[in-house]
């Protein structure tokens, strides 16, 4: 049996797409969660908690590789700094962490959280791989399918995104994950930059609905307003760009939802 890669997070949105990834590969996984799951073939669920640090230590015994995704909408700076302190006391040789685009530029805390776990995996003393991926397809849905249903469309000025495939995030994890360190990589946004006019037409054009005409121009106030017009939660030039867009997730999924 090879040593094997701990992935925090392994069971959610991301996690579960890049653990097959690295089964094919030919690794054993250790998939670390709050609560205790059934056993599968070549991995095996180990139960701690990154905020608290409860079970850490033994979660990484044995462990070389650490692949960490598990992040919520508070505590992933703290995470990271439990995560890293168990990492560098269990002698870890990678540890890889997935980050957000504009983490160092967003006046959000959320971005604030993770500009500051990407800190302190540079300092860890652990050698270290950083992503920064834009908003995935699944997580820009919700929002986009809330704000078509609503009768008046809010348009803020200057909000745009830039949504990327999530199979395409977890093949880029799988790859950084087994290689070696390489620090703060390129980020990866998907092909187009979209605002929400765009995103709202594409996804009711999908859904054979009529394009919604009523628009409600609003202006993001203060510091965030300002982040967003300036486009500080945009990917830089030298990013990697996926493959599929907005318009093709959609499609894939109304497709995968009529034949279910």
């Amino acid at each position: 049996m090879n040593a094997p890669l701990l992935v925090t997070g392994g069971t959610g949105n991301i996690g579960s797409r890049v653990v097959p990834l690295l089964r094919e590969a030919g690794r054993d996984i250790r998939i670390l969660s709050r609560h205790a799951r059934p056993e599968a073939p070549r991995i095996q669920h180990v139960v701690a908690d990154t905020v608290s640090g409860e079970g850490l230590a033994a979660a990484l015994d044995g462990v070389r590789v650490v692949l960490h995704l598990a992040g919520g909408a508070r505590g992933d700076d703290i995470a990271a700094q439990n995560l890293a302190k168990a990492a560098r006391e269990a002698g870890i040789q990678h540890l890889v962490l997935i980050s957000v685009i504009g983490a160092d530029r967003m006046p959000i805390g959320y971005f604030r959280a993770k500009a500051a776990a990407e800190q302190t995996i540079a300092e860890s003393g652990v050698p270290w791989t950083v992503l920064r991926a834009a908003q995935l397809h699944d997580f820009v849905l919700p929002v986009v399918r809330s704000m078509a249903g609503m009768p008046i469309l809010p348009v803020p000025g200057g909000l745009r995104f830039e949504p990327v495939d999530g199979d395409e995030v977890a093949a880029r994890l799988a790859e950084l994950a087994l290689g070696d360190p390489a620090g703060r990589v390129a980020d990866l946004a998907g092909p187009e930059v979209l605002d929400v006019t765009q995103l709202v037409t594409a996804f009711r054009a999908a859904s054979g609905a009529r394009p919604r005409r009523a628009r409600l121009p609003i202006r993001i106030p203060g510091g965030v307003g300002r982040a967003y017009r300036a486009g500080d939660n945009l990917a830089d030039v030298d990013a990697q760009r996926g493959s599929r867009t907005w318009g093709k997730y959609l499609a894939q999924r109304d497709s995968e939802l009529a034949t279910a």
